[in-house]
């Protein structure tokens, strides 16, 4: 099945090249669905057992086979199986060591490779992937839950591989160095592989064959799920320039109709305006260029409004009324977005400047003068 899923959907997305920027952004994102994983797999379960519960009845085969699966696969992710083939029995009090965890040492490579230590970032596109994948790994139809478990493991194999020799090209520096790849598709005896023979094995005890063709359906479903998530990131990351220092921010109006994400350094520069729509509003101005802000959604719901010399088009969600972006009289072929707007999870630190904006051109000229350590130039221009 891994050849015809090569075949059919051709080289994974994660083999494009990269720059170190773009795989900055990318990397929070898997972190994030790496250290989820395990979590879901397992409360997939929880699902089934409670069915039995509620209907009062045994629990069916197919319940016990992906169940016993779906355990070793959270004790290996979970590092329980690589401490007891290096350690035997009497390393099992080691399990307690999470550093272990893959999702640990997959934070470590991370690091490594970016000079700094990064936290997982559950962006409303990894979240959106997660719920779904949870919806299958849980479902009460086995012929779906086989799909999904066989598809995930499948899909990492090619995934992982992927990502580890385009880590490798891009930092260049060597595969053995990075122990989360190595560990998972490296070496003569790769531990990926194992997972998915063990995955696949359910098919011969789950799929009749009068249902083959439901399942491959389901398979190609589930399969597709995972290779869009990897899709979805590389377009959002796509916007990142070669900027190192540059990530992706996500916002959301208060409503949530209308979600976005911006292109900006970890400590944001900001600029506080007096004027009289933004002392009512209490706007904090994050200035971008046109191409660094992207709307993931709703973008129907938004609605503009224009005053005075009608340069600046104010756009609001005509929901809630909550400005989180606009484009600005300073910049009307960039955007200003509302820093209060953004997931605070990862900015580091906000450096705001005032801009006297109840006497608008007087400090413009200004601020093009004095202030061009704390507003980009090219936001300006």
């Amino acid at each position: 099945m891994t050849e015809q899923a090569r075949a059919l959907f051709g080289p994974h997305p994660f083999a494009a090249e990269m720059s170190q920027g773009q795989v900055a952004s990318l990397l929070p994102e898997y972190l994030a669905m790496s250290q989820a994983f395990p979590y879901l797999q397992a409360g997939s379960q929880k699902d089934l057992i409670f069915d039995a519960m509620n209907h009062n009845r045994d629990l069916a085969r197919d319940v016990e086979l992906t169940s016993v699966v779906a355990n070793f696969i959270c004790w290996d992710e979970t590092g329980g199986y690589g401490q007891i083939l290096q350690g035997g029995k009497a390393a099992l009090p080691d399990i307690l060591m999470t550093k272990n965890f893959h999702s640990n040492l997959f934070r470590k490579d991370a690091s490594q490779l970016l000079g700094r230590a990064i936290r997982p970032n559950y962006s409303d596109t990894t979240k959106r992937y997660l719920h779904s994948l949870y919806t299958g790994l849980s479902s009460k139809d086995p012929l779906v839950r086989c799909a999904y478990m066989v598809a995930f493991e499948l899909h990492a194999a090619d995934m992982i591989q992927s990502l580890w020799t385009t880590l490798v090209k891009t930092f260049e520096v060597r595969s053995d160095e990075l122990e989360y790849f190595r560990s998972h598709v490296g070496g003569e005896d790769p531990a990926e592989k194992y997972h998915g023979e063990m995955t696949s094995r359910l098919i011969g005890e789950l799929v009749p064959a009068d249902r083959n063709d439901r399942f491959l359906d389901e398979f190609d479903r589930a399969y597709r799920l995972s290779l869009q998530w990897c899709r979805d990131l590389l377009r959002i990351v796509s916007l990142q320039g070669d900027d190192y220092s540059e990530i992706t921010h996500y916002g959301r109006c208060h409503c949530g109709s209308v979600k976005f994400y911006v292109q900006a350094p970890r400590e944001l520069s900001a600029v506080r305006c007096n004027c009289s729509i933004c002392q009512m509003s209490g706007f904090l101005h994050l200035l971008v260029p046109g191409n660094k802000l992207g709307i993931e959604c709703g973008e129907e719901f938004l609605t503009t409004y224009q005053f005075n010399k009608n340069i600046a088009r104010h756009t609001f969600c005509r929901v809630c009324g909550v400005k989180p972006f606009y484009r600005p009289r300073s910049n009307p072929s960039g955007f200003s977005v509302n820093i209060r707007c953004l997931d605070n999870r990862t900015i580091e630190r906000i450096t705001i400047s005032e801009f006297d904006g109840e006497h608008w051109d007087r400090a413009f000229r200004s601020m093009h003068q004095d202030l061009e350590s704390c507003v980009e130039d090219k936001t300006l221009e």
